[in-house]
Parts: C-alpha cells; structure tokens; sequence
C-alpha cells in the first residue's frame, strides 16, 4: 500500500542521509562520469548501495532504476519500481552547500504513489502519498496561488529564459535557481516559489518524487509541451517539466513554444 511505501520512503532517506553526512569534509573521490553527465563521488555510491540494500530487502519484487545503477530492461517487467537519485545536486554537494538531496519515489503502472525528497543538510523532508496531501516535516504544504506571470516568482536556469523557447516574447517573471531538480520542484510544492520549469529532457529520477509532491501540494506537473509526466519509461527522461499552480501553469504552457 501507498501509506507503508511511503513510512519505508522516509525511514529509508533519513538513513540515507545519516550515510551522506558521514562524507563530507573526508576524501569524497570524485570523478567525472562518461559523456558529460557530471560529477559522481563516493557518497553517491555509498547512498545508492544503501538505498538499494534497504529498499529492495523491504519489496523484493519491486523494479529499480537509479542515476548510480546500471539500467536494466528487468523493470519494464515490474508493475511497481522504485526511482531514485541518491545524491540530486551533487555539484552542491562537493562544493560544500546545503541544498543537495535525496529523492526517492515508488512507481506503480507509471504513477507516482509514494515520495520523498529529503534535504539532511537541512533536516527538510518533503513527503506526499497519492491521494493523500504533501508535507513538508510532518506539516500539510500547498503550493502558490500566484496567477499573473509579472509577480511570477520562479525557478528556472537562464537557458529557459532564451527567446526562442517563448511564443510572444519572455514574460516578465523573477527568477531565480537552485541546484537540485527535487528541491526545485518541492519548493513549489511548498509555496515558496510560484512556478519551476525546465525545457531540457529531464531525468526520471530528478523529478519522479518531486512531481508527486508537487500535484498533492495542488499544482499542475506536466511536461514542457503540458502532457502527463509518466514513468518507468523504456528510456527513462521525459520532456522537460513545466510545474506551477494550475492559473499559472495555463498562463506558461500558452506562451511556449
């Protein structure tokens, strides 16, 4: 059921965490991953061991696809699969900041049903079950009710911000960035920000537990071109992601290209 993948979800990140605190300062053995997909260290490795070791001991029969696992067709044979980054924002990570997080979803037929993404540095867990509501800490989280793009406060990187992406011209909007997809997509879940969007092919797992969070704090998720983000995907990205509440996300989705 929903509601134990998700207490398994927060047991399990909380750990996690535990794991990737014990790194930093230390030699974090950092290397650059194959065709331009970024830096990975030995936290990354040493959360993701953790995660699978847990997760998969606690469901055996559930799928895996993690950004620090191997693919494997074997999940495509799963109704249900778990969809995680061990470390979203690892540059952060390295640098020394404190908005890198953990993100971890469970999937079943392409849905989100339960999720967590979990900031140890800042002890911030956002949670959400389907059909259930999203927290943040333990407290019911609601996303903006900002429906006019000038007061529009969002996060997006300044590649999004290029006139060829936008219909009439870019909207003036404020903008601002945070490193890690997941704590993007949380932040509009929480209201802090109005909107996020990114018109790049997006991972799964940036973005699989943010979403849920994010549609049960009552915004609309969608992908760049405003289709249902569904997961578990042969090739597990999507086509960008465009989250606001659903005023703004109209307002958005009518001026992109």
């Amino acid at each position: 059921m929903p509601g134990s993948d998700l207490s398994l979800l927060i047991d399990v990140a909380r750990a996690a965490g535990k794991e990737a605190l014990s790194h930093v300062g230390g030699d974090l053995q950092i290397r650059e991953k194959d065709d331009g997909a970024g830096p990975v260290t030995k936290a990354d490795l040493a959360v993701n061991a953790l995660l699978e070791d847990r997760l998969r001991r606690a469901r055996p029969d559930y799928g895996w696809l993690s950004e620090e696992s191997d693919d494997s067709a074997a999940r495509q044979d799963t109704e249900t699969v778990f969809i995680v980054d061990p470390i979203d924002g690892t540059r952060s990570f390295i640098e020394g900041s404190d908005t890198w997080a953990h993100a971890l979803a469970v999937v079943r037929g392409g849905e989100v049903t339960a999720a967590v993404v979990y900031l140890p540095a800042r002890d911030r867990l956002y949670s959400a079950s389907l059909g259930h509501g999203a927290r943040l800490n333990g407290s019911p989280i609601a996303t903006s009710r900002t429906a006019t793009l000038p007061q529009a406060k969002v996060l997006a990187t300044r590649p999004s911000f290029d006139a060829h992406h936008w219909r009439r011209g870019v909207p003036e909007m404020k903008r601002s960035h945070r490193p890690s997809l997941a704590y993007r997509l949380s932040l509009v879940a929480e209201g802090r920000y109005d909107a996020m969007f990114t018109f790049r092919p997006s991972w799964e797992w940036d973005i699989a537990a943010g979403a849920l969070i994010l549609t049960e704090a009552g915004a609309r998720a969608t992908d760049r071109k405003g289709a249902p983000l569904r997961f578990n995907n042969p090739h597990p990205q999507t086509n960008g992601v465009l989250a606001a509440n659903p005023a703004l996300h109209a307002l958005l989705l009518d001026q992109l290209l």
